[in-house]
């Protein structure tokens, strides 16, 4: 990778050191600006005939991610969120009593609350326990840099013949992903975090077999046409989980960021991401009183760790002071996971390709004078 030309189309990292690839990405200069022109052609001409100016790129996403998922066009759906696209697949799932859901200890927040709401588990007691009629995981925890193998769980799923719904939040954009291979029948993402691109964007795969089997929660007129007073036709292609309404900028823009990718080359993202990623564990474990609470056989570009001395929001606090990105991740985005830890929030920074190695030594730097003994801190003044 040339990673002075990424840096240079890469605004924000000129300033700061940003190790929040997995809340928010920065994104490269291309992608800011096609939204921007998308943007002053709505102001020119108007909202609905920017779009009939600019069909190609509106249809740009949906070529881009089919080519980075290696699954066909028709299957991408554009939304708002990686969660309205999982809500759509979800909420549109035909349960009845006495089904069951399967799902791992460190799922998503988000989607754990949609588990309690369908009051699976309340309704099953006392029954004798039925097949599982889903298997609902997240691919790479938002709390953690442990990857699961997702492609182990769509082997279950297709012998068994269970619907297998995989969020793909944290992976998609970091590491390859082949929807084929992993033997899902859907996967949800989001374009603001490893993938570059814009706030407000999501996707969904929705694959054929899937499709024909099931509807969405919601519809509206993108997604079905009315075609009598009880009756309506469904969308042939994933454009059925859609809606009528959102950022067109967005969608153009996540379009850019997608192809922006598979241009540097998802292969190479991900050596570089698993590169940055060791070198930034390797250096934070020769930190006293410091701990890593990444565990497991694969891990990916988010490092999370907590200090004895200070809670991840000071951590947090005191890096942004000195210009370096991290988050914050709480109980409740992982609740069941962080309670079997005895956690209750972790520090986590995301490295992305073109995070540099003196970045890491600038992190590493800023926490060894957090963890240093106050007397044996420097003075200054």
């Amino acid at each position: 990778m040339d990673l002075v030309k990424l840096r240079a189309e890469t605004v924000g990292s000129q300033a700061r050191a940003h190790f929040n690839n997995a809340g928010s990405a920065l994104p490269p200069t291309a992608v800011v600006q096609a939204q921007h022109a998308y943007l002053d052609l709505e102001a020119k001409l108007g909202g609905y005939e920017a779009v009939e100016q600019q069909q190609m790129a509106l249809e740009r996403p949906y070529a881009a991610l089919a080519q980075m998922l290696s699954c066909e066009p028709d299957e991408i759906a554009i939304v708002t969120s990686a969660t309205t696209a999982w809500q759509q697949v979800f909420f549109g799932l035909p349960f009845q009593r006495g089904d069951r859901i399967l799902t791992s200890r460190a799922e998503y927040g988000s989607n754990y609350l949609a588990y309690i709401q369908v009051g699976n588990e309340e309704a099953s007691r006392g029954e004798r326990p039925q097949k599982p009629v889903l298997i609902a995981v997240t691919h790479v925890p938002t709390s953690s840099g442990r990857v699961y193998s997702a492609e182990a769980v769509g082997r279950v799923a297709q012998r068994e013949g269970i619907t297998y719904l995989l969020d793909a939040c944290q992976s998609i954009g970091q590491m390859p992903l082949d929807v084929r291979a992993l033997g899902c029948d859907y996967l949800t993402g989001t374009g603001r975090k490893y993938l570059r691109g814009p706030r407000g964007s999501g996707f969904l795969y929705a694959s054929r077999k899937a499709m024909a089997k099931h509807e969405p929660a919601a519809l509206d007129i993108h997604g079905a046409t009315w075609t009598g007073e009880q009756d309506y036709k469904l969308d042939p292609t994933a454009k059925r989980y859609e809606v009528y309404e959102m950022s067109m900028a967005a969608k153009v823009g996540l379009g850019v960021a997608v192809e922006y990718a598979l241009n540097l080359g998802m292969p190479h993202i991900w050596d570089r991401v698993c590169s940055l990623a060791t070198l930034m564990r390797q250096k934070l474990e020769e930190l006293p009183g410091l701990e890593l609470h990444d565990k497991g056989r694969q891990l990916c570009g988010i490092i999370s760790f907590s200090l004895k001395s200070h809670s991840p929001a000071e951590v947090k606090a005191a890096l942004a002071s000195k210009g370096i990105n991290i988050s914050v991740s709480a109980a409740p985005s992982t609740l069941l996971d962080f309670r079997v830890r005895g956690l209750e929030a972790v520090a986590r920074a995301s490295v992305h390709y073109y995070n540099t190695g003196e970045e890491v030594d600038a992190l590493f730097e800023e926490l060894k004078q957090l963890t240093m003994p106050h007397e044996h801190r420097p003075q200054h003044g």
